[in-house]
């Protein structure tokens, strides 16, 4: 079962206890976008095998939302991190480099 650390809260959850929202770090496109940008931004996802960043929501805890990287091949959690950051903590994009030394990076 996937357990995740909730970095709002700090109470590590069975994932029966989250809600997954899907990718994180998506660029959004709405008005004023182009067909092809906004119809991209609905319904094209990377869904990468291995190193994936991810939305959880603590539903049955605290109900605040978060960020998790984590293996689409192992289910290992490198780590998670507030929702509200741009980008990945520098220390997690290590830890992952540090496991996965062919990674290519975030985006």
């Amino acid at each position: 079962m996937l357990t995740l650390t909730c970095p709002c809260c700090g109470v590590t959850a069975e994932e029966t206890e989250l809600t997954y929202g899907h990718e994180a770090h998506l660029k959004r496109f709405g008005p004023g976008s182009t067909d092809a940008e906004f119809e991209d931004y609905l319904f094209n996802r990377k869904n990468p095998k291995g190193v994936h960043f991810e939305r959880w929501r603590h539903s049955y805890g605290c109900g605040k939302w978060f960020l998790a990287a984590r293996s689409t091949v192992t289910l290992e959690v490198y780590g998670t991190y507030s929702a509200q950051t741009t980008e990945p903590p520098a220390e997690l994009i290590a830890k992952i480099k540090e496991k996965c030394p062919g990674w290519e990076g975030w985006q």
